[in-house]
């Protein structure tokens, strides 16, 4: 089955020229022009990933993003940037973006990070064939069948849930897939090249900051639902998650 794409932009000429790009890479696409028709494409067909420009008519592409991760938090969510901002990829990073590209850019590139996406975003799916779940794994199980416990914290691969004492964390897909690359490899610190490998598909360039900025979010995350784990940076090595004790 094609994957199906919605990309949300009022430049109705790029988004014309993507529609015919991705739908010759074999993709389906749906085009809407700004935030209301936007929702109104996605309550029609759920897609597969949206491609959401930052600066639209009316509500900004930010503000629909924050709608869109509390009404669809797993679902994968690329922003289109105009002269690639600092300031609109931190925010649109923090909002719950699974990745961003400037503008302009190469369609050829915007289709390999799509592609990256949703590899990601399927090796990661949820499932509710629960029935042959064999239990918690040891830390650094590389089983994809079984769960992953560090302290107060499980993993549960099969669902894509992550729990702490007992209560669901809401993470974007970009986000548990951090966590799940952490969690795998609980032993030791996990350089930032290698967290945006897994987690984002896609190698790490100068003055990339999207891990950095995932990592923050998940601690906030962390830290609100009491903490008892914690994401722990290593000086010239990356990250490490680690369990903490709660005062």
């Amino acid at each position: 089955m094609q994957d199906h794409i919605l990309i949300i932009d009022d430049d109705r000429e790029l988004a014309a020229m993507l529609d015919e790009f991705l739908t010759t890479e074999g993709f389906t696409v749906a085009t809407a022009d700004g935030d209301a028709a936007g929702l109104a494409a996605l309550a029609q067909r759920a897609p597969d990933l949206i491609i959401l420009d930052v600066m639209l008519p009316g509500r900004s592409g930010l503000d629909l993003l924050r709608e869109l991760r509390v009404r669809h938090p797993r679902l994968p969510v690329m922003m289109l940037t105009a002269r690639g901002e600092p300031i609109d990829r931190i925010v649109g990073l923090e909002l719950g973006a699974d990745d961003y590209l400037p503008k302009p850019f190469d369609p050829r590139e915007l289709t390999a990070r799509v592609r990256a996406v949703l590899r990601r975003s399927a090796a990661h799916a949820p499932t509710d064939a629960l029935a042959m779940n064999p239990g918690p794994a040891t830390v650094g199980t590389t089983d994809a069948e079984t769960d992953i416990e560090l302290g107060p914290l499980l993993l549960d691969r099969r669902r894509r849930r992550a729990l702490l004492r007992g209560a669901a964390l809401e993470l974007t897909g970009a986000e548990w897939r951090v966590l799940l690359a952490l969690a795998q490899d609980a032993q030791g610190p996990v350089e930032r090249s290698v967290l945006t490998q897994q987690a984002l598909g896609r190698r790490l360039t100068l003055y990339d900051r999207a891990i950095d900025t995932h990592i923050s979010n998940l601690r906030r995350k962390i830290a609100r639902s009491g903490g008892g784990i914690e994401i722990r940076s290593v000086r010239g090595s990356g990250y490490e998650l680690i369990e903490s004790t709660i005062l």
